[in-house]
């Protein structure tokens, strides 16, 4: 994607070849993920273009899942409406979705407690048994030992002054020394931080990007209850989700420091200044790292 410059004169080129019919509506830059590039049109749309090597393949699984999904969850999501297919335009595969209103919440943080029902609530209607066939994402929904041979170099983020870093490592080590998932996989969002999810009057108004969507563990997703909530609602959260147990919550504090730490990473990127550098990322970490510290047994 490197030698393609993604602006709006090219997303108006691809919808007046593939989709004519929206080519007229307003087309408006907005802040986009990690993986994609994403345009508002007009009032109700967005479309949403990867930028990386491994992006293309994103599209397709929401493109193939989220449609039927949508249908059962209690919160805005960006559904897919529209297919856009490689072309001599743009070599990948492309996205126009439902325009999901809010900030996202690397910019607005989550204030109000009422969001912890809302998470739960949308946790239970998507951990839901996911089919043979639904996308594998070791990553994302694997074993958390998947990530373990990374671990220090994540902590590396840290300031080695003070205990925060051991701090962090003890609850690494129990979430590693918990039983691992042993059920039958569940459908699991997979990328559940402040940048994939946005607010309104202070609460969670909706999920966004569904990129990393996976069949795998729940507790990579209830890491939620400290990297998205306000401090002192993660038991809020697990008391309304109602269906974890003490593994499950081990598993999503280890999920949580390192969903933080890559947080507190990105954000020093951005500001250094560093292609896909994100400095609002790193407040956000910093915060998810303190609220899951702070909630550590021990």
């Amino acid at each position: 994607m490197d030698d393609i410059t993604i602006d709006r004169t090219l997303v108006r080129s691809l919808l007046a070849d593939q989709h004519p019919d929206l080519a007229g509506l307003e087309i408006r830059e907005v802040d986009g993920g990690w993986d994609n590039m994403m345009w508002r049109l007009g009032a109700e749309l967005a479309v949403r273009l990867p930028r990386f090597p491994r992006a293309p393949a994103l599209p397709r699984s929401e493109q193939r899942w989220l449609p039927a999904m949508a249908t059962r969850l209690p919160l805005p999501v960006p559904t897919p409406v529209r297919v856009g297919e490689p072309s001599a335009l743009f070599p990948a595969a492309w996205t126009v979705t439902r325009w999901v209103a809010g900030v996202p919440a690397d910019h607005e943080p989550i204030s109000r407690p009422d969001a912890a029902d809302r998470l739960a609530a949308f946790l239970r209607a998507l951990h839901r048994e996911a089919p043979a066939e639904a996308p594998a994402n070791p990553t994302h929904g694997g074993p958390l030992q998947t990530h373990a041979n990374g671990i220090e170099s994540w902590l590396a983020v840290l300031a080695s002054e003070g205990g925060e870093r051991a701090a962090a490592r003890r609850v690494w080590a129990d979430a590693i020394g918990a039983p691992e998932w042993d059920r039958a996989p569940l459908w699991v969002h997979g990328d559940l931080h402040p940048a994939n999810v946005v607010v309104a009057d202070g609460t969670l108004s909706g999920v966004i990007d569904f990129g990393e969507l996976c069949a795998g563990d729940p507790a990579a997703d209830l890491s939620a209850a400290w990297v998205l909530l306000p401090s002192g609602t993660a038991s809020r959260f697990l008391a309304a989700y109602g269906m974890a147990d003490e593994a499950m919550i081990r598993r999503a504090r280890g999920w949580a420091v390192l969903r933080a730490l890559v947080l507190i990473s990105v954000g020093q990127n951005g500001e250094q200044g560093l292609p896909g550098g994100k400095p609002t990322w790193s407040p956000a970490g910093r915060a998810a790292l303190e609220r899951v510290l702070s909630a550590a047994p021990g």
